[in-house]
């Protein structure tokens, strides 16, 4: 299916296709994809993305521009066409109907249900390239695949400490650790996700209201749904209780079996805002997918650490990651981390 010395050509195209698909919504169950149709000579004809849930795919979108018909042309998309019956039809399907010659993909499709848009194409005789581009469309695509392959949500684990691994100093304050301008980044992190998690430590000791706010205090378009683990019960003034996504609370026993029913609900995005026990949970049952850590230049001591217990006895059981960002912000500097192990399948 794939033909190595035929990618350069595409590459430009593809790289035009991961902006076009960053137009589209982050938050919902579907993945940002974008398609660029071209003629023999190279020439971009027509374009589209994902719009969002019950939208048609990109590749329609970009067919639409045509009225459906694109004899000879290739399509260059970020995801292999869709091979199922969702909301619309499978994407493959239409691209064979419209008369296209080839398909150009950056990154397979791993869903039980929707893969194998790339070999229906090649039945109905039309030349499959894969792989173009594939290590920036999985950079791009990494909280979907992790969604699509787990059939659970993506975690987000956050903290902020100072130099010295300290989330409060030895009294219990904690406010502000970190400045405006990570805190500000925080907000932006939480209108990117489907749900934000604390633990019943956090609500009680702080009352926080989880929203996502802009820099003057104003509700950002997207709230994430608030939820909470612990079996303390929630005081009737908790300010979670006004927020405008309903909570819903979990004993926190079975991380599993909360983000099963979360993903069954229809949360693909999970950012953790716990205190140090629930991120430590997080992390110590391998179900931390990405690491935010906001670190700030000062020093507290103490024993208040951002993070206790996380299943590691020795240094040679040290959980290992990869840094993929370092990000100043203000005179906070943010690390984005992910599991050095993590591999697609």
């Amino acid at each position: 299916m794939t033909a190595p010395a035929q990618h350069d050509q595409f590459e430009k195209l593809m790289s035009h296709a991961l902006s076009l698909a960053s137009r589209g919504p982050i938050t919902g169950g579907n993945p940002q994809v974008g398609c660029v149709l071209v003629d023999a000579a190279g020439h971009v004809v027509a374009e589209g993305w994902h719009h969002g849930a019950g939208t048609p795919h990109a590749e329609v979108d970009a067919l639409a521009a045509l009225d459906g018909s694109a004899t000879g042309l290739t399509a260059v998309v970020t995801l292999e066409p869709c091979n199922h019956h969702g909301r619309t039809g499978p994407c493959a399907q239409a691209l064979i109907d419209a008369g296209v010659s080839r398909v150009v993909y950056a990154v397979s499709d791993p869903g039980k249900n929707s893969g194998g848009g790339g070999n229906r194409l090649q039945e109905a005789g039309i030349d499959v390239i894969a792989g173009v581009g594939q290590a920036e469309a999985e950079e791009f695509l990494h909280d979907w695949l992790v969604t699509a392959e787990q059939q659970r949500p993506h975690v987000t684990v956050k903290w902020a400490s100072t130099l010295d691994g300290r989330a409060a100093a030895a009294d219990g304050t904690s406010q502000w650790i970190t400045g405006t301008a990570a805190r500000q980044h925080v907000h932006e992190q939480r209108a990117r996700a489907d749900a934000i998690v604390v633990g019943t430590g956090t609500v009680l000791a702080d009352d926080p209201s989880l929203t996502a706010r802009g820099d003057a205090g104003e509700l950002l378009p997207w709230q994430p749904q608030p939820v909470v683990l612990g079996r303390r019960e929630l005081p009737a003034a908790t300010r979670l209780h006004q927020h405008p996504k309903k909570l819903r609370q979990y004993d926190g026993s079975d991380l599993n079996a909360a983000l099963a029913d979360l993903f069954e609900s229809g949360i693909r995005r999970v950012f953790v805002e716990g205190g140090p026990s629930i991120a430590s949970a997080f992390i110590a049952a391998g179900l931390a997918d990405e690491l935010l850590i906001y670190l700030a230049p000062k020093l507290l001591g103490g024993p208040k650490l951002a993070l206790s217990d996380i299943g590691v006895a020795t240094i040679a059981g040290a959980k290992e990651l990869r840094i993929t960002e370092l990000r100043p912000l203000g005179v906070d500097v943010l690390i984005i981390a992910r599991p050095a192990t993590e591999t697609r399948e």
